[in-house]
């Protein structure tokens, strides 16, 4: 009897051994292991300093820490759509994510006007972090792209600045200048009288060296030196033409829904995290990429004459309005950023 027994409890062990080790074979089949590789079309062309810094980051930091359970395949600009189709593509699913600026979902965004940077409203670069993430601008506009199915990202704020091949003297040599450009900056300038225009980056070298314009933003600092531009012009601008959150990443909310809980946390936790790590590294790489480049290539950092800032802020400020008239969402973000720029001393 004692026997049988010893025999039962024998067969019962062996048959949750079993047991168990298929469970621990069927794991990785499990949804909890699941892999997922997201598409991701970049604004930025390879030689662009923030492909790597910033989406060569965000890489990292998500397969790292998903343990590979999420990659990201990486599309250098124009690799599967031009810069203004990515955000209709992330719309309808077709890419898991991509990077753009604001300026390039103007005709979706309402509010891309202002979150692509009101020329000279801000003028630390501390100021627009607060107005993205503590005032509440980011939410508006992670609001405003829910409606179509995408989730907003601000990648960083950072200043915008031009390099040109000559440096401006009078209120008649900038009303002279050809100037590479896109989105609201883009408009500014040419209301300010200078002839402005869009060129992709993979084109804006050539661009600059050939004559077609005589200069151009792209970032600041860092841009122009990673885009080469610097070898043909080499004066480097200020004050800044806006201080703003100039890129941006977005990622489709379909693909985000497939993803478990876990990973969805993730995705968004580092992307709040990537705001504040790029802003800060960005404003650090300025510094030494400038000073590299005064050094290195002969450049000059210029000031605007006082009466070609004086009508760049006096066109500035009449076009406010104008983005504040695109919706009732676009008026109080303009009205919040008018108090807080009021708070500010500077109106």
């Amino acid at each position: 009897m004692l026997n049988n027994v010893r025999k039962s409890l024998t067969v019962f062990a062996s048959a949750l051994t079993l047991g168990a080790t298929a469970a621990l074979i069927a794991a990785p089949a499990s949804a909890q292991e699941e892999t997922f590789t997201w598409k991701v079309q970049s604004h930025w062309p390879g030689a662009s300093s923030s492909y790597e810094d910033s989406l060569g980051r965000l890489k990292e930091q998500l397969e790292e820490r998903s343990d590979g359970r999420l990659e990201l395949q990486l599309f250098e600009a124009g690799s599967l759509f031009s810069a203004k189709e990515t955000y209709n593509a992330v719309s309808r699913g077709i890419l898991e994510m991509g990077t753009i600026s604001p300026a390039y979902a103007s005709n979706e965004m309402t509010l891309a006007g202002i979150a692509s940077g009101l020329p000279f409203a801000f003028r630390n670069v501390w100021e627009a972090a607060y107005f993205h993430q503590v005032l509440g601008f980011e939410e508006m506009l992670r609001e405003e792209a829910a409606e179509d199915g995408v989730y907003w990202a601000t990648d960083k704020v950072y200043p915008t600045e031009m390099v040109v091949k000559e440096p401006v003297d009078s209120l008649e040599e900038f009303k002279s200048l050809k100037i590479r450009s896109s989105g609201a900056l883009q408009k500014f300038l040419t209301e300010a009288g200078a002839a402005a225009s869009y060129i992709p980056g993979g084109e804006l070298y050539t661009a600059l060296d050939s004559g077609i314009v005589d200069g151009a933003h792209w970032g600041a600092a860092q841009g122009a030196y990673s885009m080469g531009l610097y070898e043909i012009a080499k004066y480097h601008v200020q004050p800044a033409l806006n201080i703003a959150g100039t890129d941006v990443i977005i990622v489709s909310q379909k693909a985000m829904d497939e993803l478990p809980e876990d990973l969805q946390k993730l995705v968004k936790d580092v992307l709040k995290e990537q705001f504040w790590f790029r802003t800060n590294e960005y404003l650090y790489k300025e510094r030494i990429t400038l000073a590299k480049a005064i050094d290195e290539m002969g450049v000059e950092v210029t000031t605007l004459p006082p009466e070609v800032q004086d009508h760049l802020v006096q066109t500035a400020q009449s076009m406010w309005d104008e983005e504040g008239e695109r919706s009732d969402k676009a008026a109080e973000a303009l009205a919040m950023l008018k108090d807080y720029l009021g708070d500010l001393g500077y109106l």
